[in-house]
């Protein structure tokens, strides 16, 4: 189980998730869970990809993560009785994750204090890498929100060419206005006068970056280290 190791657990903490995880198959369109299910199961994933995802009062959808192999989700419904997933998993690229019982996983933990403590230390870093998403949404609107977007986008897949920061992921105007709880058209407005001022451009669904200063300036970006600020 080598994607284990990106979740920078301790070897301890890695092999007790690798002793209480058996793994499922997971079809493109279909749901892991949605949002006010019943928790009983966290999952680690091998291989494919999960959007994780809220709907917000106005009915729009925010994407809160796009996780991969390695990455653990169902995570924040541990340590509450009667625990309903607060978000929900698409799977939008095929592929296998690891099952877990949390309620197993939770004695587990009960039992040695020193892993339940590491645990919740990794826990609270994916909650400050959520409560920073929604800080940008809160403080700076829409416009705040695509431009951390981009920002986080660059710090997971940007590559450095002659003309700027490339994001090598292909991905559409819908797929963004879901990171940033608003519609396309909002989106489209937003990424045509990046366009007009040349700070991006688009190439078949491919945005490169010409002027990523300009980005942070526009949202007070406080250049948070990258493991915080990514897309995953």
């Amino acid at each position: 189980m080598q994607p284990l190791a990106q979740l920078h657990l301790s070897e301890e903490l890695t092999q007790l998730l690798q002793s209480v995880h058996h793994i499922r198959k997971i079809s493109k369109g279909t749901f892991l869970y949605q949002e006010g299910q019943d928790a009983e199961e966290l999952y680690i994933i091998q291989s494919g990809k999960v959007q994780i995802s809220k709907m917000t009062s106005e009915g729009q959808e925010l994407t809160l993560r796009m996780c991969s192999a390695g990455e653990m989700i169902g995570e924040l419904t541990m340590f509450y009785s009667s625990s309903k997933y607060m978000l929900s998993a698409k799977v939008v690229e095929s592929g296998e994750v690891a099952v877990i019982y949390i309620n197993e996983l939770e004695k587990r933990l009960e039992l040695d204090n020193g892993l339940a403590i590491e645990f919740m230390k990794w826990l609270s870093h994916q909650n400050r890498k959520t409560i920073t998403k929604f800080r940008d949404l809160i403080l700076n609107g829409k416009k705040g929100a695509l431009y951390s977007t981009l920002i986080r986008l660059t710090n997971s897949y940007g590559k450095i060419t002659s003309s700027g920061i490339m994001i090598d992921l292909s991905i559409t105007n819908q797929e963004l206005a879901n990171f940033c709880g608003t519609s396309r058209e909002v989106v489209n407005r937003m990424l045509s006068e990046l366009r007009k001022n040349q700070v991006i451009s688009v190439d078949k669904g491919i945005i490169t970056i010409h002027d990523l200063n300009y980005l942070k300036t526009e949202i007070n970006c406080e250049n948070c280290p990258i493991d915080i600020c990514n897309i995953h």
